[in-house]
């Protein structure tokens, strides 16, 4: 009994790779006319991108559609199947379809095509075949045909699926530089993750305020400053004047190279240990703006004032991790 030849899975998964690397190269040539036809037909669009397609075409569909939708282009995915038994409802004439089939001749897209082209909505197709019916029934037809499938067999969807997704994902970069559309806008799309909350969160919101804000008066001594410290637990105090103008800061970190040279913490006033001219940052800023100055600066608290220099808050890294900035 012979043992069996251990497979090279390595060679296979490179071989893999190169067939798709060159299935993505091959799209650059096809950055055309019908690319920019395509673009244009979106962009003057009155309503939504629908996006269509059939097994591994509709699982790169609903992946199209959703990256529209999250960076400026309104957009959702319909099954062909399903539009022929109602789902067709949800396309107007407003709209805008795109069509994606390798071979360009899938049945449950060819079969709603009259109904798209009667209901006047303008049609997008992507297909490995420029010559097949759903080419020719579209607006503009983005080619998406490779010279091989990475699948040995030739007929798993590998280099075919992976070509149209970059498309699409070419097609939605181009819109979104087109709409002009910011960090900003994109974190309105995505208030709930972690990107959101640094693109859309400002200090106004997770700052303290009022009585919560730690803070001395010129001339305190500094044992009463560190009292004020361990009451409000943000790791410092700040220092206004008569008028409420932040004038310094004192922190744990300034406590410790305090105590290092001997000082009386009963006999000094807070006025000749506190850092003047600290860093300080605006209630309208990002938070995330926040996190870099301590980043930064190797500090864990900000003082917050208004463009007056008046103290009206206070933020440490605390509150960035709570508000799961970090």
């Amino acid at each position: 009994m012979t043992d069996t030849p251990r497979h090279d899975f390595r060679a296979s998964a490179l071989r893999a790779i190169r067939i798709e690397r060159s299935a993505i190269e091959a799209l650059e040539e096809r950055i055309d006319e019908q690319f920019t036809r395509a673009c244009e037909t979106i962009m003057a669009c009155q309503g939504r991108v629908v996006v269509t397609g059939m097994g591994k075409s509709g699982h790169i569909g609903n992946k199209i559609a959703a990256t529209l939708a999250s960076t400026g282009t309104p957009a959702f995915f319909v099954h062909p199947g399903e539009a022929s038994h109602g789902d067709l409802g949800m396309i107007t004439s407003q709209d805008v379809v795109i069509a994606i089939s390798n071979s360009g001749s899938t049945s449950e897209v060819v079969t709603i095509l009259p109904l798209i082209k009667r209901m006047g909505a303008p049609l997008i197709s992507m297909t490995g075949n420029p010559d097949s019916i759903l080419a020719r029934e579209a607006v503009a037809n983005l080619d998406v045909r490779v010279a091989e499938e990475a699948c040995p067999l030739g007929l798993a969807p590998t280099a075919s699926t992976t070509a149209t997704l970059v498309m699409g994902d070419a097609l939605a970069v181009a819109l979104l530089e087109a709409r002009g559309f910011s960090a900003e806008d994109f974190a309105f799309s995505h208030p709930g993750g972690s990107l959101g909350r640094r693109l859309l969160l400002k200090v106004s919101d997770i700052m303290h305020t009022g009585d919560q804000i730690p803070k001395v008066r010129e001339g305190t001594p500094l044992s009463e400053a560190l009292i004020e410290i361990s009451r409000k637990g943000l790791g410092m105090t700040t220092v206004v004047d008569a008028d409420g103008r932040l004038v310094g800061v004192f922190t744990d970190g300034d406590l410790r190279r305090t105590l290092d040279k001997a000082v009386d913490i009963h006999n000094t006033i807070i006025d000749a240990v506190m850092t003047r001219n600290g860093k300080t940052i605006g209630a309208d800023h990002l938070a995330a703006e926040a996190l870099n100055i301590m980043d930064a600066l190797k500090i864990n608290a900000l003082p917050v004032t208004n463009p007056a220099g008046d103290l009206v808050g206070a933020i440490n890294m605390h509150d960035l991790l709570r508000a799961g900035v970090i």
